[in-house]
């Protein structure tokens, strides 16, 4: 089986640089035997920053390079010279990836807009050269400070697709059909379930040179909050969504009862989903004709737009792209996007699921866990390092 390039899920290993040392040197020259101390500070150590690209829509480029180690500063010399500062390490990851630690499931980070940083680790300071100790008592202090140490963490990587229509629906459902009936994507499509096996994105287009961003989630089942099926691991792309679209084939025995139960699957999973706006578009249409439709209206759920689509044919398609336009763009649409976005929660995480998953499929790695580091902002003072004591013979 080939293996997929979507990948919304990695575990890496990160070390930010440690500080370099201090320089405890003495100065010395021919005419100048008593030149006192000259010793220069040490450079920072490289950070470890998590940044938002646009360009990349998963988080395949990780998968086999999982050991991130920033540069360590360098030491400080003579002649007050200042060791050189460690070159950061960059992690671009796509919009929409948040981080938790991997040893606690403790919410680190989220990354959502293109070009945005954010410090994962930091690296230690570099430790003062000798001539910060000089006073009018001590004028010839023999000893610096070593640069901070290094941090390490292991976390995790999850990635949430950002769209701005998600599809849900039962498999075979015809999700992929209208996907790439709408856009220029071209999604698995067969006459079975679970024909889709990863999420896909397709650009929409609408009148004046506008569009929208849809996102083909994998078929859900009764039961899919617990972990049957495609489980949880692609309903946390529908989170993102600001606005979901149910699809219900036409055939079927009761719509409105696998509507509830589509809907109970996500608000198990997550109960701010219900905030979201919500279309019912009925498949498959042209399996139906006018009489069975009128009668089909009347056993229909209330409270939300509902539009009949053939993405066969082509029938309603347009009209689905107007309802879609329309609820996207209302006023309590984006209030309601806007209060979810200001009153989001990241919770901690339990990976012990997914650690169970990727270990079946060979892509766990033994890391060696890493101790719980304090952050350098905590480090009020250097005073709590040893000091370097000059060495005669290489000074």
């Amino acid at each position: 089986m080939p293996e997929s390039n979507f990948i919304d899920y990695v575990k890496i290993y990160c070390r930010s640089g440690k500080g370099g040392k201090g320089s405890p040197h003495m100065h010395r020259a021919k005419y100048q035997p008593k030149g006192g101390p000259d010793g220069g500070n040490g450079g920072r150590g490289g950070h470890v920053i998590l940044r938002g690209n646009r360009n990349y829509w998963t988080l395949l480029h990780l998968r086999y390079d999982r050991h991130i180690h920033a540069e360590h500063g360098g030491n400080g010399g003579k002649e007050k010279r200042t060791g050189r500062q460690g070159a950061d390490a960059y992690i671009e990851v796509p919009c929409g990836t948040v981080v938790y630690n991997a040893e606690t499931g403790q919410y680190i980070c989220d990354v959502t807009e293109h070009g945005q940083e954010v410090i994962l680790l930091r690296g230690g300071r570099g430790g003062l050269g000798n001539v910060n100790f000089a006073t009018a008592t001590n004028q010839a202090p023999r000893y610096a400070q070593p640069g901070e140490p290094m941090q390490e963490m292991t976390v995790i990587l999850e990635l949430k697709l950002l769209a701005d229509v998600g599809l849900v629906g039962f498999p075979n459902a015809g999700k992929s059909t209208l996907v790439s009936a709408l856009s220029s994507a071209k999604p698995k499509i067969g006459n079975y379930p679970f024909t889709t096996l990863e999420p896909s994105l397709g650009i929409v287009p609408y009148r004046d040179g506008r569009s929208f961003v849809i996102a083909d989630i994998p078929g859900i089942i009764e039961g899919a909050s617990e972990g049957k099926g495609l489980g949880l691991r692609f309903l946390r792309h529908i989170e993102r969504n600001s606005l979901l679209l149910f699809m219900v084939p036409g055939d079927t025995d009761d719509i409105k009862r696998e509507y509830e139960i589509l809907l109970n699957e996500l608000t198990t999973f997550n109960p701010e989903l219900l905030d979201k706006g919500r279309v019912l578009a009925i498949t498959k249409c042209d399996l139906l004709d006018d009489e069975l439709i009128e009668m089909l209206k009347d056993t229909l759920p209330e409270g939300l737009p509902i539009v009949w689509i053939s993405a066969v044919s082509g029938f309603g398609l347009q009209e689905l792209k107007d309802v879609l336009w329309q609820v996207m763009n209302s006023e309590s649409n984006k209030i309601a996007a806007i209060q979810q976005t200001e009153t989001i929660v990241h919770h901690d995480k339990d990976f012990s699921h997914l650690r169970a998953e990727m270990e079946d499929e060979g892509e766990d790695d033994d890391f060696e866990w890493a101790d719980e580091v304090e952050d350098v902002d905590d480090v009020e003072d250097y005073e709590d390092f040893d000091y370097i004591e000059e060495d005669d013979e290489n000074a």
